[in-house]
């Protein structure tokens, strides 16, 4: 029975602490590896028992790089670990996440050619530093499992949203002016026709017929949307990418027409009121049948301008353009065709007379509305025309009022640049237009139309002058002078 009990101690002894004059040889190999973490990667993995001088929570910790199987440590319960005084003081700051974390790996079982550094032997709180950041316990970072596969969303990949609902940055709508690089046009670039060949006469009459059977399937509020989303990526007010906007130095093309390096755009904007005014009056002088036929053309182009008008589209250079096709001398000079259409169509012709003339002569006056709230696209052509260098009509007193209001409207719509594209992009959201009427309503493809492919490249004054000469024998023919 005495033997046994020496034999325990025996065995008990090693978990004292060892004095200087008796020292073990196994337990100074053992504090040797600890000092050189480096000479563990060479050695033959094996079972190492741990010494008093580690920290009491290895609980917490968990296992580290120097006992891979961590058997022993949790074996072991944590009261049967007393606390010695080789704990270290608390740490300002913890070790970074990403180093412990990337140390920590003993569950992946890959071996690394340089064993890690040993753990902080911390307690298990932390103080913060002197920049106040949280404690962290980052001595064991758990690793979460990647999920193999793929999602619905991936999978499934929803269609990518138009270039017209694409938000815009705020830095990019917060952006100072900078020095502008070049002149800018927002015209698409030349593609192939879906309605016209490569070359083609002026006024086709297979291309009138197909022209009428679009708008006739397209109810007013649908052709509105189309000429909205048109004029839009004309004006540069949506769809204009970075490297426009770092070449024209501004965000939108409502502020480049404000600027002196907006020439371009401004004649080019001209053209497109004028071709589309051009081709609003064909499609009533080109009625050669009945004469309700030309008082239903009437009513159509009315109830555009109606779709146009702030409140409901809110695109008022479409809307200018259209009530430019009415007011036109070639049309508005057909009595027969005005007096079917009150007979007729009584709803039209007063929506005409009472609210959409008044309404089109406080836009050119500059007193008409154009709150972003109501207007998606502002009346640009009076500060066009006057930038361009077109005298203002009317007496001298009148006309310096109209200055100063076409002015002060130009500065306010340069301002408001951001608002209005917010609300284009709103009135368009969700809306998906028919290709062969959008290009319809393009600039280019009207232009091929009214003067054809080699009648297109003339110059502009020149085309319009001759076009009004032909709406003009149009216009007799229909309703001669009497």
């Amino acid at each position: 029975m005495w033997k046994t009990e020496a034999c325990c101690k025996c065995r008990a002894q090693p978990l004292n602490p060892l004095s200087p004059r008796a020292p073990c040889r196994c337990h100074r190999m053992e504090k040797t590896l600890l000092a050189n973490p480096g000479t563990t990667a060479s050695c033959p993995a094996r079972a190492r028992k741990w010494s008093n001088s580690q920290p009491a929570d290895l609980a917490h910790m968990g296992q580290s790089r120097e006992d891979p199987t961590g058997i022993e440590a949790f074996a072991t319960p944590v009261s049967a670990l007393p606390r010695t005084g080789s704990d270290p003081v608390l740490l300002k700051a913890p070790a970074p996440l990403g180093t412990v974390a990337n140390s920590l790996r003993a569950s992946d079982g890959q071996l690394q050619a340089k064993a890690p550094a040993k753990p902080p032997r911390t307690p298990s709180f932390e103080l913060p530093d002197a920049s106040e950041r949280p404690p962290t316990y980052c001595e064991l970072v758990p690793r979460v499992p990647c999920v193999q596969g793929t999602s619905l969303s991936q999978s499934c990949p929803e269609p990518e949203a138009p270039w017209w609902e694409a938000e815009e940055d705020e830095e990019e709508e917060n952006r100072c002016f900078t020095r502008p690089q070049a002149e800018i046009s927002f015209c698409p670039p030349d593609t192939p026709s879906c309605l016209l060949g490569p070359q083609n006469r002026p006024l086709e009459p297979q291309v009138l017929h197909t022209l009428r059977g679009l708008f006739l399937e397209h109810h007013p509020g649908s052709t509105a949307l189309h000429l909205l989303l048109v004029d839009c990526q004309a004006t540069g007010l949506l769809g204009v990418t970075r490297v426009q906007r770092d070449n024209m130095g501004v965000s939108s093309g409502l502020e480049l027409l404000t600027l002196p390096h907006g020439c371009r755009l401004r004649l080019e904007l001209l053209e497109r009121h004028e071709t589309l005014a051009l081709a609003g009056a064909l499609a009533v002088l080109g009625c050669s049948g009945p004469l309700e036929e030309r008082a239903a053309a009437l009513r159509g182009l009315v109830e555009l301008a109606l779709a146009l008008r702030p409140g409901a589209a809110g695109d008022l250079p479409g809307l200018a353009a259209v009530m430019g096709a009415l007011l036109m001398p070639q049309v508005s000079r057909l009595e027969h065709t005005w007096r079917q259409l009150r007979r007729s169509h009584t709803e039209a012709a007063l929506a005409f007379e009472q609210e959409l003339k008044p309404l089109m002569r406080a836009l050119d006056e500059g007193a008409g509305p154009c709150d972003p709230g109501e207007v998606a696209l502002p009346h640009v052509a009076p500060m066009v025309r006057l930038l361009e260098g077109e005298e203002v009509a009317g007496p001298l007193d009148e006309s310096c009022e109209r200055l100063l209001r076409t002015l002060h409207g130009a500065r306010h719509m340069a301002r408001d640049a951001p608002k209005f594209r917010k609300v284009a992009a709103q009135r368009l959201r969700g809306f998906r237009p028919n290709p062969e009427l959008r290009e319809a309503l393009t600039t280019g493809f009207l232009r091929r139309l009214l003067w054809g492919s080699r009648g297109a490249g003339a110059p502009r004054a020149e085309r319009f002058e001759k076009f009004q000469r032909v709406l003009g024998v149009l216009s007799q023919r229909l309703e001669p002078d009497s």
